[in-house]
């Protein structure tokens, strides 16, 4: 089971989340890369999770 994805992290430039480990930005314990994935919040803004493939469906049906 993998964990919840948070929406808004505090300090998201502090993690790493390339997957559901979740690491330290100075620990990446996958091996997957030699840099950290970043967080949407840091590359697309605050209001990432609001828009996208099924932003009007989400808004149709009350959701955020």
């Amino acid at each position: 089971m993998s964990k919840i994805f948070p929406l808004h992290p505090k300090h998201p430039e502090r993690i790493c989340w390339g997957c559901d480990k979740y690491c330290p930005a100075d620990s990446l314990a996958c091996g997957n890369g030699s840099e950290r994935t970043q967080h949407p919040v840091e590359l697309f803004g605050e209001d990432w999770n609001e828009w996208g493939v099924d932003a009007e469906e989400r808004k149709a049906n009350g959701e955020k």
